[in-house]
């Protein structure tokens, strides 16, 4: 297949998609009215005009009759991810005159789900501009939501038939991946409920609606510079941690609760997990927040909980300064933010799934050591059977995942460090990292609007390739270079 047909097979659906999502960001010009920002429409109304502009372009180029591949769609989800990215950063380079880097940035932090930011100040920022960070968070939290869905229904890559559990087989999930309809109904009843929540604790409704947004997209992004701290709130810090744990839960759990198909809250191995991390995360962040900090237990107890949930959400929001933490506190914190949420949900990382599915194959793999080569131990996992070759496969294919996420994240590091010299210790710049890598946004100050032009091309990269999980850049790249996918 020559070059060509690699870039029409891989483009030709994406005009569709930007048809249909131009309306759906004309939301913050309402926004520009309400706040008389009459300066910021043309700005904002760049975003949709040219999604409509893209999408109706795409749509007149001839498109291929065959079917298409699992992998050619991966390199539409990667190229549409990038191009989102570059379209949402217009508002920013054209209303409040940001570089392009800076602009380009801002877009990929918003629609990868990241807290960092390269705005100067946020206090002085018009509310088009932040009402349209908090909205692109929210966005890019149903979409990753929707494409990991579609992945699980493909026998591809690792979210194949070795991971699907009784839902998986259950003709909602193709509906939704197919409508879409249930998948924002539930998105949008968690964002309300996120909503009503965090005015209980007495916040205006506009503070409301964009910390819903964000914390419940586990996006993080904030309407001030101090973040949470601004506000100064334990009850609202309290009420925002089942928000965000609210967030990093897979979809289809809310969709059995609501059909009555199933109840219980820890029957799914990736669900266990999950509140395994939160529980062992807060006693080691409190205990070393006790020990290193010389903190009151309630106060670490506090901080630690809050962070851990932060961390493992990969929402972002902060309530210290981490910059005081030891050396291994901060390198636990990155661990945790590395590994990340369930999938099916608005969380990053390289998710709990594939956690549970290594910890399961090294058991495999050493308790086949110990028996004769005629024996056949059969390979578990949730309690059903999985064939010799699927399980082999598979597992490679998950462990290729873990391994590629690795060396990216090592790799962005020594660059980091090779093109900045900083007063920031390698351990902070490795959290950086993992937490653009795993779409957090936690740091102790090392991602700065200061930062060189190739560091901000560096993160805005790993954004890019942590929130798709490695694989469909991949096969964007390799389609670009005109090889075979």
């Amino acid at each position: 297949m020559h070059r060509f047909e690699h870039l029409s097979t891989i483009i030709a659906d994406l005009g569709d998609i930007f048809v249909f999502i131009a309306p759906v960001t004309c939301l913050p010009l309402i926004v520009a009215v309400l706040f008389y920002e009459w300066n910021m429409l043309l700005p904002m109304a760049s975003v949709p005009v040219t999604f409509y502009v893209i999408g109706r372009l795409i749509q007149r180029l001839p498109r291929t009759e065959r079917g298409v591949r699992l992998s050619t769609a991966l390199c539409s989800v990667a190229l549409f991810w990038l191009t989102s990215a570059m379209v949402s950063g217009l508002p920013f380079m054209l209303g409040l005159h940001m570089g392009i880097a800076d602009s380009l940035f801002e877009g990929m932090a918003g629609w990868t789900g990241t807290a960092f930011s390269m705005m100067q100040s946020l206090e002085t920022a018009p509310h088009t501009h932040l009402f349209w960070r908090s909205y692109m968070q929210w966005i890019s939290g149903i979409g990753i939501i929707a494409f990991a869905i579609a992945m699980a229904s493909s026998t591809g890559l690792s979210r194949s038939k070795i991971f699907r559990t009784e839902s998986r087989d259950e003709p909602l999930m193709q509906a939704v991946v197919s409508t879409g309809r249930a998948l924002w109904k539930i998105y949008g009843i968690l964002t309300f409920f996120a909503l009503g929540l965090i005015l209980f604790t007495g916040l205006s409704l506009w503070e409301s609606i964009n910390l819903a947004l964000t914390a419940i997209s586990t996006g993080g992004f904030a309407l001030h510079e101090g973040g949470i701290l601004y506000y100064q709130s334990t009850l609202l810090e309290l009420i925002l941690i089942p928000i965000m744990i609210a967030g990093a839960l897979p979809f289809k759990l809310y969709y059995l609760i609501a059909e009555n198909r199933r109840w219980s809250l820890f029957g799914d191995e990736q669900i266990k997990l999950f509140f395994i991390f939160i529980a062992t995360g807060t006693a080691v962040l409190t205990y070393d927040l006790v020990f290193f900090n010389n903190l009151d237990y309630l106060p670490a107890l506090h901080q630690g909980l809050f962070m851990t949930v932060s961390a493992v959400t990969t929402t972002g929001f902060s309530i210290v300064n981490i910059h005081t933490w030891a050396s291994v506190t901060i390198l636990f914190l990155a661990m945790l933010v590395f590994i990340g949420g369930a999938s099916g949900s608005t969380a990053g990382g390289i998710k709990l799934h594939r956690i549970i599915l290594a910890i399961q194959a090294l058991f495999w793999w050493f308790r086949r050591l110990f028996v004769s080569g005629k024996v056949l131990l059969p390979f578990r996992l949730g309690g059903r059977v999985i064939p010799k070759a699927t399980a082999e496969l598979e597992v490679s294919k998950n462990m290729l995942v873990i391994i590629l996420s690795v060396a990216v994240i090592f790799v962005a590091t020594l660059a980091a460090i090779q093109f900045q010299v900083t007063a920031f210790s390698v351990t902070e710049i490795v959290l950086s990292v993992v937490s653009a890598f795993s779409t957090c946004g936690l740091g102790s100050g090392y991602v700065s609007p200061g930062m060189p032009l190739i560091s901000k091309g560096i993160f805005i990269v790993v954004m890019w390739v942590g929130r798709l999980e490695v694989i469909p850049v991949v096969m964007l790249i390799m389609a670009l270079a005109g090889r075979r996918v």
